[in-house]
C-alpha cells in the first residue's frame, strides 16, 4: 500500500524545472501528481510517476539530486469535511503529518490525496482501521 514518491532538489534558478522536466518528457515519463516547496534559493519537486526508478535513473544521469520516499495515497470524500476526517484519524493516532498534496484527477466523485507521515507504516494501519481508502500503487500509476 506504499507508494513510491520521487523528491528532486532543485536549485532556484531560471531553467532547472524546465530541465527536470524536460528529462522526463524525453524519457516518456508521465506524471500523475506533483507538489513544489521552495525557498529563494532552491526547491523540492516532488512527483508521483508510474516508472519511479526509471524517472530516478534519468534524472540523476542528467545531474539531478534525487531521492524516493514511500507516501501514502488515499481516497478523500469530495465534500467539506472530507480531509478534515482524515487529519483527524492521524492526529487522533499522535501520527505527524509531515506533508501532503492532492492529485490532478478525480475518481467516483472521490478526490486523491498524497500524504506523507512521520512512521508511514503506522500512518497505514491507523488510516485502514478507521475505513479510510488507501491506493495501491499500480491503481495510482495507471491513472
Amino acid at each position: 500500500m506504499k507508494l513510491k514518491q520521487i523528491s528532486v532538489f532543485l536549485e532556484n534558478r531560471k531553467g532547472r524545472l524546465w530541465k527536470a522536466m524536460n528529462v522526463l518528457a524525453t524519457s516518456g515519463i508521465n506524471i500523475r501528481a506533483l507538489s513544489i516547496a521552495d525557498t529563494s534559493e532552491f526547491g523540492i519537486l516532488r512527483m508521483i510517476v508510474p516508472e519511479p526508478d526509471k524517472a530516478q535513473e534519468v534524472l540523476e544521469k542528467n545531474n539531478f539530486v534525487v531521492k524516493v520516499n514511500d507516501v501514502i495515497a488515499v481516497e478523500v470524500p469530495d465534500e467539506p469535511g472530507g480531509l478534515d476526517h482524515i487529519l483527524g484519524v492521524l492526529n487522533q493516532a499522535d501520527i505527524n503529518v509531515e506533508y501532503l498534496y492532492a492529485f490532478v484527477e478525480k475518481n467516483d466523485k472521490k478526490a486523491m490525496v498524497v500524504i506523507r507521515t512521520e512512521d508511514v507504516d503506522a500512518g497505514i494501519s491507523v488510516l485502514e482501521d478507521s475505513g479510510v481508502v488507501i491506493l495501491a500503487s499500480d491503481e495510482v500509476y495507471k491513472l
